[in-house]
Formats: C-alpha cells, structure tokens, sequence
C-alpha cells in the first residue's frame, strides 16, 4: 500500500509573496478585481439582500514580490454589517491593517431596492437603482465616494413647443457621483435625479398613475442640459458634498442616438 500523503499546512509552506523584489517598482494598486458576493445592505427600509461585485486592493511597496490574494477574501467574508458607506470605510481598516498596508481602495457595486408607492393610487412596489460604494486612503488621505444610477423621464421641451399636439419623451439614465464629507444614503442622491427629472418612474402603476405620470412629465419638459444643471445646484448647497460630478443620457425616441449631458464640480481625489 502507499504511504499517506502528508498534509501540509500553512506554516510549512514557502510563502513566496513575501520574498524580496530588487527591480525598485513600487505598486500603487494589487489585489482582486470582479469577486461576486452575497451581502446585506442597510437601507431606510431596514437590511436587504443583494448581490455586490467587489474590487479590493492596497498599494505594495517596492521591496515586496506579491500580495497575499486570499487575505482580500478573508476580509471581506468576515465583515459582518450591513454595507453602506460608514460600514465600507470600517471594512477599509480591516483590509489595510490585514494585508499590512498603508494605501488602499474598495469598490463595491450592486442593485440596490427602493420601496415607492404609486402617485394616486398609492400601490407599493420596489425600484431598482444601481449604487456603487468607494473607499480609498491614499497617502494617508481618505475618500468616500457615492454613486448612483437612477431611471427617469424626460420630455423634450423643444418638441412640446413646436407641436401642435404631444411631445416627444425618452427615459434617461441619470448618474450622480459624490465624494462626501461624512456617508451619505443611496436615497438622498435618488431624490436629487428624480426631482430634477420631468418625471420618476416607479415598478407598478395602475391607469389612475400612468394618467399623473404622462402629465406631470408633459408639464415638466427638460432638455439633458436642464437635467444635469438642476442637479448640480442642489448637490452644490449640500455641506456633506465635497466635489461631484453629475451626468444625464437620454435614449432618444426620436434618433438612434442618445443625447449627454455632464458637470463636474469641486475637488474629487483621484
């Protein structure tokens, strides 16, 4: 019979990463980019399952041949709170203090659930948003970062104007990105797009709601420039923004084409 494998464990083992690296080239970014995982997200609504895509790195100095990838993993799968913005910069720490790092980032994306209730007939549904949370430290400076991407209306005032009758009218994806002073909910960026937009959408309308919304959005036309100059003058009275940059694109119902719009505003770490 053959002899049994011997079993090795981690502190037998050679740990390459570690060794010295002689070609002087720090790193500025190592680690693990597109890892999908289970979460639970804090909402206004109380914690939510989601499922985020992760990117999580730290900066490697010039003398040490690799990072440790697992550790990324560990870190993350130990994390135990619900993920926002305060909970991400927490979960920054652990990283860089796990992998023994001064510098470094996480990015964490993910459909994000809004429970709304229908204009008239008040019938609740969920919308989804997209949101993405960023954590840097840099140079022993930190960056929180919010973002979201929210769905909603908009109708041509042009096309209003020169008709005798209708007006043309397009969904449009709206994406704010602001880097804060202190976390910021998903919502309160939501309630910025939706209110600079002719219209918001909701998951479920009844004939009553589809009524409200086709007029409130005729009523309230808005070109793609209109959109994006609506929203940075309120993100710009906001004390918890520091810089941010706001965009609009139209899926034009007209052209097969998209008309964009786009402001940047304040001083973003890069």
């Amino acid at each position: 019979m053959n002899a049994p494998e011997k079993i090795l464990s981690s502190s037998t083992l050679p740990d390459v990463q570690s060794n010295v690296d002689t070609r002087q080239l720090p790193i500025q970014r190592v680690g693990i980019k597109g890892f999908r995982h289970p979460v639970v997200v804090a909402t206004a609504i109380g914690p939510q399952p989601s499922v985020a895509t992760v990117d999580m790195g730290v900066g490697l100095p010039h003398h040490v041949k690799g990072t440790h990838m697992s550790r990324f993993i560990e870190v993350f799968q130990n994390h135990d709170k619900p993920l926002e913005l305060s909970s991400l910069h927490e979960l920054l720490q652990a990283m860089l203090d796990r992998l023994e790092a001064t510098d470094g980032y996480i990015m964490v994306e993910l459909p994000y659930f809004v429970r709304k209730s229908a204009p008239v007939s008040g019938v609740s549904s969920l919308m989804d948003y997209q949101v993405r949370w960023e954590a840097q430290r840099k140079e022993g400076k930190d960056r929180l970062s919010l973002q979201v991407v929210v769905p909603v209306t908009s109708l041509c005032p042009c096309s209003k104007n020169i008709s005798e009758y209708g007006a043309h009218n397009q969904r449009s994806h709206v994406t704010i990105t602001v880097d804060t002073t202190q976390p910021l909910a998903p919502e309160q960026l939501i309630k910025v797009a939706e209110s600079a937009a002719s219209c918001e959408l909701w998951g479920l309308l009844k004939r009553p709601d589809e009524k409200f919304v086709t007029e409130r959005a005729y009523d309230n036309p808005k070109f793609v420039e209109d959109l994006v100059r609506d929203m940075a003058l309120m993100l710009a009275s906001n004390p918890m923004v520091r810089g941010f940059t706001v965009e609009s694109e139209n899926f034009e119902s007209i052209h097969n084409h998209s008309a964009y719009a786009r402001i940047d505003h304040g001083s973003r770490l890069q």
